[in-house]
């Protein structure tokens, strides 16, 4: 989409910019290589992780959107930008999670690693002042986050995404344990996927060794980050 020109900058997140265009229906967003870890206590930097990041993102949306998923993508645009949808993000983190890691061990003191009995959906609330506060059904209601029907959507949506993804990933020896996906309302009011979807937003564990692929490593110092990054998308690549 030649026609769209880049303008000015409308907001700048932990990993990503987003910039307007010369449409009100398009967003430039621009992906970083900052990194930042317990809402933002930790900074760092993962060399090449904003490329990695956008060129998977993509690759991840377009397999999504075959299989029926609608997202914010448009048009990969260089190796750090890319032409997405304009929608209004819900300001909700909507996390699946397959199998126990991270906070949702801690929280319920269930060891890492062990294999869920399904698919567990939580929610929290995007407010980095309240430190992301996990938010139920009845809360994201009555404050009017979202609606119960837009919130039947997202919940049919982040199955959906998990079990596209999981199968793929599984494809290319990884586990998927868990990930984090935003909502987005175009101005319609439909509601369609976007934000992004990479080693910054997923737990990718190799089936065999269990050794960890995401930013997991920039969030404990277990190094190898940058290596990380690179060997689950080389596998994506490969597939």
């Amino acid at each position: 989409m030649n026609d769209v020109k880049k303008l000015n900058q409308i907001y700048e997140g932990k990993a990503k910019k987003v910039f307007a265009t010369s449409s009100p229906d398009y967003f430039i967003v621009e992906y970083k290589d900052d990194a930042t870890a317990f809402n933002g206590l930790k900074h760092g930097t993962i060399t090449g992780k904003g490329i990695i990041n956008n060129k998977m993102s993509n690759a991840m949306f377009a397999l999504l959107e075959s299989k029926g998923v609608k997202t914010h993508f448009v048009e990969q645009l260089s190796d750090r930008e890319t032409l997405v949808r304009a929608v209004k993000i819900v300001p909700l983190e909507i996390i699946i999670r397959n199998v126990a890691a991270g906070s949702f061990s801690k929280r319920y003191g269930v060891e890492e690693g062990r294999e869920l009995k399904c698919p567990t959906l939580e929610f929290s609330l995007k407010d980095d002042a309240l430190n992301d506060p996990l938010i139920n059904d009845s809360h994201i209601i009555a404050l009017g986050v979202a609606t119960e029907q837009e919130l039947a959507q997202i919940r049919e949506m982040a199955y959906k995404v998990n079990e596209v993804l999981k199968e793929f990933f599984a494809g290319i020896g990884v586990k998927l344990i868990d990930f984090k996906i935003e909502a987005g309302r175009l101005p319609d009011g439909e509601i369609i996927l976007a934000d992004e979807i990479s080693p910054d937003t997923c737990r990718f564990w190799d089936a065999k060794t269990n050794e960890k692929l995401d930013k997991d490593r920039f969030r404990r110092d277990m190094g190898g980050v940058e290596e990380a990054y690179q060997e689950i998308f080389s596998r994506i690549n490969k597939k």
